[in-house]
């Protein structure tokens, strides 16, 4: 059986456009970051979180659901991109050109 003094503390995060919640859970090593989710119980916060596929990650770094956790770390949930950050700018850059507020054929700003 481990000891209390061999855990260490995790936050377990997710957030909403307008809300957030932070869950501390303790944790031992060689605890994986999907096993610290599941530990969190965040789903009954927040239903929608599917721990099949969910994206995570710490300190804005991806991370693997198999990952170990080590201490001072902290388990991102990341929720799913909306739009293509790529086809955003893409759609900006045309809209710019059609509207005449970058050249054409270089790309720069038109004074």
């Amino acid at each position: 059986m481990t000891s209390k003094t061999e855990q260490f503390a995790v936050d377990v995060i997710y957030a909403l456009p307008k809300q957030q919640k932070i869950i501390t859970v303790m944790v031992t090593p060689g605890t994986t970051f999907i096993e610290a989710v599941v530990q969190s119980n965040m789903v009954n916060f927040f239903p929608e979180i599917n721990l099949d596929d969910v994206k995570l990650g710490t300190f804005s770094r991806s991370a693997k659901q198999d990952e170990v956790l080590v201490p001072g770390q902290r388990v991102e949930i990341y929720r799913p991109l909306i739009a293509d950050p790529k086809d955003v700018r893409r759609k900006r850059a045309e809209k710019a050109k059609d509207e005449g507020r970058i050249n054409k054929i270089t790309g720069a700003k038109v004074s």
